[in-house]
């Protein structure tokens, strides 16, 4: 594919360098110099274009409460998206002076995205995929999913049995959520970008596995995923979004282990198998 006509045809602007930034099963991204600003250009594989068009709905519905935050899509096509490309860089490369100012940035704007109120609960793509009226038929089914997932790949059996019995006794809390919000559900260090001289969160990026959902599982999947026990982490982002139930994070973040570890086995990673058992078996030990 020749990229640079792709964007030429596309934008009519000049084009310079083009360099490959990632090439995966789901996409190719590419990074292009233009004669006005450099544009991101994703191709997608085949079986992965309902990925492309569920990228394109997610950012669309974004784009009025934050589209200084996020690339803003310029044209699509057959199995190709164009961009525009974000400043700043990856906060997981950078080592903040101040993790708490940070952090706060990240929870004011994890919290502007949860505005964005969906209808019903599910999988997003450019609709909810099976959607359930409520956020504990959402949850039960999700767990029911995973764990069936993890006796089938091997999981321990009693940590498993553990697990579901942990859920039956504290599912009442899944109820204290009575509206669906659009859910970012990998707001980690890798997808907020960050200018290094200021030290201001300038976006996000990756929207990719967005769901319709309790707003408090993309809270949960930031610190299981990112804060990992940092506290200056932690505190920044209650600063910024507000305080959050404990019982339902903890929850939360048990389903994200679980769905982890179902993954990585799944694709032959075994490395970090047993770490992420021993937080399951730590968060049901509470």
């Amino acid at each position: 594919m020749d990229v640079r006509q792709l964007v030429r045809d596309a934008t009519g602007l000049e084009v310079g360098e083009v360099v490959e930034r990632t090439g995966g099963q789901l996409s190719s991204v590419y990074e292009v110099s233009t004669s006005a600003d450099p544009l991101i250009v994703k191709v997608y594989a085949p079986d992965w274009r309902w990925k492309q068009s569920k990228e394109v709905h997610v950012y669309g519905l974004l784009a009025h409460a934050l589209h200084q935050a996020i690339p803003k899509v310029v044209h699509v096509a057959d199995g190709i998206t164009i961009l525009t490309k974000l400043d700043g860089v990856p906060l997981s490369e950078l080592d903040p002076p101040d993790w708490r100012a940070v952090y706060a940035q990240l929870g004011a704007l994890l919290k502007r995205i949860h505005t964005i109120e969906q209808p019903e609960y599910g999988y997003l793509t450019d609709r909810i995929l099976d959607p359930l009226p409520d956020n504990t038929q959402y949850m039960r089914r999700q767990f029911t999913k995973k764990l069936d997932e993890f006796s089938q790949l091997g999981g321990d059996r009693s940590l498993g049995i553990k697990i579901a019995e942990h859920v039956d006794r504290h599912q009442q809390v899944f109820a204290d959520n009575t509206a669906a919000s659009l859910c970012h559900n990998d707001f980690h260090e890798g997808n907020i970008l960050v200018d290094p001289q200021t030290w201001r969160v300038s976006g996000f990026i990756d929207v990719e596995n967005a769901i319709a959902a309790d707003p408090l599982i993309d809270v949960a999947k930031t610190i299981q995923y990112s804060v990992r026990g940092n506290r200056a982490k932690l505190d920044g982002l209650a600063d910024g979004y507000g305080p959050t139930p404990t019982d339902r994070i903890d929850l939360y973040r048990l389903y994200h282990s679980l769905e982890l570890w179902d993954w990585f086995s799944s694709i032959g990673e075994t490395t970090h198998l047993d770490s992420i058992a021993k937080d399951m078996a730590d968060l049901v030990a509470r």
